[in-house]
């Protein structure tokens, strides 16, 4: 069995031996939200300004699985970006819950600006996209509820939960996340809503049972006019 050092300890080893003169470097990830399990890894971010692009690398070292995210002064900027428009603030999160492992005197300003990002939350849905967004869930309700193949359901009903959070959250202008993170949002978000649907879809796992997974999407599209199928329409043109 390999020794393992303690997290902190880890990721300064890390930092000391990849990256010693490094501008500012920051563990993020489970381990320091208090959060870590057996298989947790180190999310360790560096800001070195002679690197020429940004690039994430894993390791394995001092008894631990380490995920490098390296940028330079400004490739994080891009990323920031990207996080924000698909609404996942994967890098801004990190940085701003981040315990720093070296600083030359830069960190605390791009903390700022990831710190400011998340304050602000994702561009808010137009009323187009609210549109589709209910007619892709009217589209996959139907599939739920006319499934008669156990297999096919129980993607569906995955499938139905990730888009159900995310129209739940990007309607109130909250971040989302994906995998584990789907959840986690939610539950941050409104810890009631969050309950209810894993509830459902526990029902559903265990008894084939779907009338509260959909009874719970319905509500959830009711005050934005419910199901969509009819009259949606996209890309068609008037010809003279």
């Amino acid at each position: 069995m390999h020794f393992k050092l303690e997290p902190i300890a880890a990721a300064r080893t890390f930092v000391a031996t990849h990256f010693p003169d490094c501008g500012a470097a920051l563990l993020a990830g489970s381990v320091v939200r208090g959060e870590a399990t057996e298989t947790s890894d180190l999310d360790i971010i560096i800001f070195d300004d002679t690197l020429v692009s940004s690039y994430r690398e894993s390791f394995i070292e001092s008894g631990w699985r380490i995920e490098l995210f390296a940028h330079n002064l400004t490739s994080y900027r891009e990323f920031f970006e990207q996080d924000c428009l698909r609404a996942i603030p994967s890098l801004p999160r990190m940085v701003t819950e981040g315990i720093v492992l070296i600083d030359t005197g830069i960190i605390e300003d791009i903390k700022r600006e990831a710190g400011n990002l998340l304050d602000d939350g994702p561009e808010p849905w137009s009323d187009e996209t609210i549109e589709m967004k209910r007619y892709f869930l009217t589209d996959v309700l139907d599939d739920l509820t006319g499934c008669t193949n156990r297999a096919e359901g129980l993607f569906i009903a995955s499938t139905l939960a990730t888009l159900v959070c995310e129209f739940i959250l990007r309607t109130n202008r909250q971040w989302i996340g994906s995998s584990k993170w789907t959840y986690r949002a939610l539950d941050r978000h409104d810890a009631q809503a969050a309950r209810e649907l894993a509830d459902a879809l526990e029902c559903y796992y265990q008894t084939n049972e779907t009338d509260a997974l959909i009874r719970y999407v319905d509500k959830t599209l009711s005050p934005f006019g419910g199901r969509l199928f009819a009259g949606f329409s996209r890309g068609k043109t008037n010809e003279t």
